[in-house]
């Protein structure tokens, strides 16, 4: 048997996921044939379905797909926050699309809006996962995502970042900003991770957010909130901090900006 391309460690006989960190076993844990190009800086998921298979995708997430494939727009769960969009929240709207193919094999391409990378991860009964929502790509039938959790409707997380309790059983399909950094943690052991580099993380893990130092630490640090995270679980984190590039970006727009203003 091959090992697992995100531990390393060797696959047995007839699993169909890996027992050391979950990655799903490469055509055995799924019917959904699938493939990640460009990764990691320009990821695209190219998912390959049989006819009458269906997948859903973020809406506005499809570069292309097949002519045979149909599409259905639906709204998420409308839950507290009405049918606002999510756009008052950090550009996501409340809609997803179901691609189905018909009358044969049909192929459909789904790209995130930042520059990174695009991660499978297998969602089983008894292990679901807590994602940012901007970290949404795809999931195949069976995944439900729970926009009712309060980590999304009192964002827990605070600073803007709003998070999805993903559960059920099948293919999620993440992605990041920048590359995707695996951790593993055993029972007990502790992770800290800056708010705006977290993507996501097991619910059998425990955590809680918290300030960053004192007062004096948040204000000089340049950090602000972060998740104390304790194992057991998986917990993934982007290496690009979304909000410290478009500070970046700003300081060369600015004196363009100042310059055409006078």
């Amino acid at each position: 048997m091959p090992n697992c391309q995100r531990c390393g460690r060797e696959y047995q006989q007839g699993q169909l996921y890996c027992s050391s960190c979950g990655a799903p076993v490469p055509g055995v844990a799924t019917h959904t044939r699938y493939e990640i190009k460009y990764r990691p800086s320009y990821s695209m998921l190219v998912v390959k379905l049989d006819a009458g298979e269906s997948i859903t995708g973020e809406a506005g997430a499809m570069t292309y797909m097949s002519p045979n494939i149909e599409v259905k727009t639906k709204m998420r769960e409308r839950g507290i926050l009405g049918s606002l969009g999510l756009s008052f929240l950090g550009g996501q709207s409340f809609f997803v699309n179901d691609y189905s193919a018909t009358g044969g094999t049909g192929e459909l391409g789904l790209v995130s809006a930042p520059l990174g990378d695009i991660e499978v991860v297998a969602v089983r009964p008894e292990k679901g996962y807590i994602i940012q929502k901007a970290a949404y790509v795809a999931s195949t039938s069976g995944v439900n995502l729970d926009i009712q959790w309060q980590g999304f409707t009192k964002g827990l997380f605070g600073q803007g970042l709003f998070m999805i309790k993903v559960s059920g059983s099948g293919d999620l399909f993440i992605n990041s900003f920048g590359a995707l950094d695996h951790h593993t943690l055993g029972p007990g052991e502790r992770l800290i991770v800056d708010n705006f580099h977290l993507v996501a993380f097991s619910d059998t893990c425990q955590y809680k957010v918290t300030r960053f130092g004192g007062l004096k630490e948040v204000l000089l640090s340049g950090e602000g909130l972060v998740t104390d995270i304790t194992g057991p679980g998986e917990v993934f984190i982007q290496t690009k901090n979304l909000r410290e590039f478009t500070q970046w970006l700003w300081t060369l727009l600015e004196p363009m900006v100042r310059s055409r203003a006078r």
